[in-house]
């Protein structure tokens, strides 16, 4: 059985609720990819850090963290504080790279990715920053050091939409894609249509953990530019980063345009496009804008949380993802996805 062991920048909601995700897959990594999995260090920007190259036990590191007290106390040899040189003391085979996304500059991730590949490890994000302002570089790095450079839980969460284009559909040609890619707008809109205040809305979806840390991210359309800059930066091969995308927010939604849209018998959403029309790419167009879609768009049923997109491609043009209700949980799933393929596991028995 191969031992993996892995570095976590960042013990958030999904720092933790990957350390739980490990626990609960342990008997199945096993038995099925002959995998053990160990985390060596764990960083964080206000907890402390801790570095223990027999494995941190996670329970404990989980509930440290749960009553505000530093993880430094399971550290078995001295653990810088959490940055490049965290990372370059720490023995690790893969980085996971879950800390807060910077849309300006995507750092300090790029820098921990990067050392993170420099040092022969593998590098796996859930942080979109790095995708759209590093992700040439840190692509080219990790192929000349023969690792791999993930990133699946970045954009939906845990959905299989990066490794879908990837390794799903060989010679099709993808030209662009829409959806709703800001679950958490999704939720205020549909609170207003229930009768609530943006301000009534906006402090529901805090009290239950799903805004951006600044919830004007959310509600000024920022999440939802940096998710359509991170898939045409990759999926669509035209780089963006989320300043060019044109971008409005839901912000200007008043009840009384609800009402009109819910009279009309339909809903406003807040809708990110990209695509290309033929091969001139000054025809590229990108937006996050809010619009009022008709029960027959596959947007108008897409409730609460939940997130879609649609592909366009030449052999499939209308390709759709819907995932319901995410949760940290969920991206931890991802994260997990990225690990197991980093690796190269090899599925055991049937």
């Amino acid at each position: 059985m191969r031992t993996i062991s892995i570095i976590m920048m960042g013990f958030g909601n999904v720092g933790q609720a990957m350390a739980h995700l490990l626990r609960k897959k342990k008997t199945v990594l096993a038995s099925k990819y002959d995998l053990s999995i160990q985390v060596t260090g764990i960083a964080t920007a206000s907890h402390g850090t801790a570095i223990d190259p027999g494995g941190i036990d996670l329970q404990k590191a989980a509930a440290l963290k749960s009553a505000g007290q530093s993880l430094a106390v399971l550290s078995r040899q001295p653990a810088p504080p959490a940055g490049t040189s965290f990372i370059r003391a720490c023995p690790g085979d893969i980085l996971l790279e879950t800390s807060p996304v910077n849309t300006e500059t995507g750092q300090p991730a790029i820098e921990h990715l990067q050392t993170a590949l420099e040092c022969n490890m593998h590098a796996i994000t859930a942080n979109k920053g790095p995708i759209v302002h590093a992700f040439e570089s840190l692509s080219q790095l990790a192929r000349n050091k023969q690792r791999r450079f993930m990133y699946e839980s970045t954009v939906m969460d845990g959905a299989p939409i990066f490794s879908l284009v990837r390794e799903t559909l060989p010679a099709a040609q993808i030209s662009g894609f829409m959806g709703i890619l800001n679950s958490c707008t999704n939720l205020l809109i549909e609170r207003m249509e229930n009768g609530e205040s943006l301000e009534e809305a906006i402090e529901y979806a805090q009290s239950i953990g799903i805004t951006e840390t600044n919830p004007l991210n959310d509600i000024e359309g920022w999440d939802a530019a940096i998710k359509v800059a991170a898939l045409s930066t990759v999926v669509l091969g035209h780089p963006l980063t989320p300043q060019q995308v044109n971008r409005q927010g839901i912000e200007d939604i008043t009840p009384v345009m609800i009402e009109q849209a819910l009279q009309a018998g339909e809903r406003w959403k807040l809708v990110c496009r990209a695509e290309m029309k033929g091969s001139d790419t000054k025809s590229f167009k990108a937006s996050v804008a809010p619009e009022r879609v008709m029960p027959n768009s596959p947007l108008f049923s897409v409730k609460g949380t939940s997130s879609y997109i649609q592909f366009f491609s030449d052999v499939l043009p209308g390709l759709g993802i819907l995932e319901s209700n995410p949760s940290p949980e969920t991206t931890a799933y991802g994260l997990l996805a990225d690990l197991i393929n980093a690796v190269g596991a090899n599925r055991q028995g049937g």
